[in-house]
């Protein structure tokens, strides 16, 4: 029997999320065959664990235009365009359908644990870029399997490897044996028993982004209601002018909004600030825990801990690859300058394509939250771009896959809910400021989210 040529190989997309669904279409759409490995039961894993947060985004631009055509024949219509979705909406209403439709080019329960050239480790050159690649898996019964694919494009998110407690980007000492009371997520205060998990309690919250204000907001919300119910807000750096946002004057209204809402809780005494805490190490004190921070400081005994100090990618299963990422945010070298947080906000980010995500190694890339590293500003608008470029480059039309086909609103796409209970906002127009939940603001709009498989 004759071995298929490299080219009769399909493409393994790694992740069932939003970027790795799209480009599973964007795949079809180009006659070339997708296979989508996803290591959950069901399409959106990642965004199904933040369910209750809602998008920066709403609906318009979240839905990617080759999935939406393919999509289209089964009566399958986008939600209203101009509203936001949660997680939870996303993933029933957009994602499952889709991946359904995809059928057998979707396997569940896939966890890849490595991605190789055939036969060639990292230090081989001879006939390297003639040989396929071999994605190594485990199936959810233990099972080890070897598939060969022609290409292989990550999508896998960084939603499962959030930062840690440690302010050096190491775990703290004693933070993993702290697990018991420290969580790493938005709180679904929805659920009864995690509801019961924070009421009554001094919560800890390290972290300056949007999923801080909202879980702020929502601490704050629950002290209305339930006595000795407090949180104290940890900050790495002082409070300045822009600790909570824009405000009324930010150019991305729900941003500020949230970040009005999170001072309103520290002005209301529902929570205060530890500023300049540098957090080294977590003591026990009976059933109650304390923070110790580099220079000797000891906060008072708190119950709980929410570590929301963003995302990073992981790279393990790609060690045999050669990757060329920037030093400091892991992103493809070519990509990180149009990303670098210290310069851009989601509305900021040119759109991009296959030569900024382009490796040493031919044929492999990284697409959504995972392209851009540490980097909190990713769209999902931008990630469907990748998706496009990319594909289009595996199909052989080069001039398709160096042309731009996105542009983004003026406003910069990041309005939009926020928080699960405020559907009144979610009606709001205006961009999303990603297609991943308000709780990241990484544009979308990280979780951040994001993405898990995004």
């Amino acid at each position: 029997m004759t071995a298929p040529t490299t080219d009769q190989l399909p493409v393994v997309v790694i992740g069932a999320g939003p970027i790795g669904l799209a480009t599973a279409a964007h795949l079809i759409q180009r006659g070339i065959e997708p296979l989508v490995l996803e290591a959950g039961p069901s399409a959106g894993t990642a965004v199904r664990d933040w369910a209750h947060v809602r998008l920066f985004s709403p609906w318009a631009e979240v839905t990617d235009p080759a999935a939406e055509k393919l999509l289209a024949p089964t009566g399958w219509t986008r939600p209203d365009a101009a509203t936001y979705p949660t997680g939870g909406d996303w993933a029933e209403r957009y994602l499952q359908p889709l991946a359904d439709l995809l059928g057998d080019k979707v396997r569940y329960g896939a966890t890849v644990t490595g991605v190789a050239r055939a036969g060639r480790d990292r230090i081989v050159d001879a006939g390297r870029d003639e040989q396929p690649f071999t994605v190594h898996l485990r199936t959810t019964v233990g099972r080890e399997e070897r598939i060969t694919a022609r290409a292989v494009i990550d999508a896998s998110g960084t939603w499962s490897t959030p930062g840690p407690l440690g302010a050096d980007g190491l775990p703290a000492l004693h933070e993993k044996t702290a697990t018991d009371r420290i969580a790493y997520r938005v709180p679904d205060l929805n659920d009864p028993a995690v509801r019961a998990r924070y009421t009554g309690r001094r919560t800890a919250v390290v972290g300056s982004g949007a999923s801080a204000f909202t879980t702020l907001a929502l601490l704050a919300d629950l002290a209305k209601e339930e006595n000795g119910t407090h949180a104290v807000w940890i900050l790495r750096r002082g409070i300045g002018t822009n600790t909570y946002g824009g405000g009324d004057a930010d150019q991305l209204p729900a941003r500020g909004a949230l970040g009005l809402r999170a001072k309103a809780a520290v002005e209301a005494g529902h929570a205060s600030t530890v500023t300049g805490f540098r957090t080294q190490a977590v003591e026990r004190e009976g059933d109650q825990l304390v923070l110790v921070a580099e220079d000797g400081r000891r906060l008072d005994p708190i119950d709980e801990v929410i570590v929301l100090t963003g995302f990073r990618p992981d790279l393990s299963f790609l060690s045999e690859l050669r990757l060329g990422l920037d030093e400091r945010l892991q992103a493809p070298t070519a990509l990180a300058p149009l990303i670098d947080p210290n310069v851009h906000s989601c509305g900021t980010v040119y759109p991009h394509g296959v030569n900024e995500l382009s490796h040493p190694e031919q044929g492999i890339y990284l697409v959504g939250m995972k392209s851009y590293g540490r980097a909190p500003t990713f769209l999902a608008l931008t990630g469907y771009e990748q998706a496009r470029s990319i594909t289009a480059a595996l199909a052989g039309d080069q001039e398709a896959a160096e042309r731009v086909e996105l542009t983004l609103p003026d406003t910069g796409v990041c309005g939009g809910a926020g928080l699960f209970d405020e559907p009144e906002n979610a009606q709001r127009s205006g961009g999303g400021c990603c297609a991943a939940p308000s709780t990241l603001q990484i544009g979308i709009g990280a979780p951040a989210t994001a993405s898990g498989g995004c």
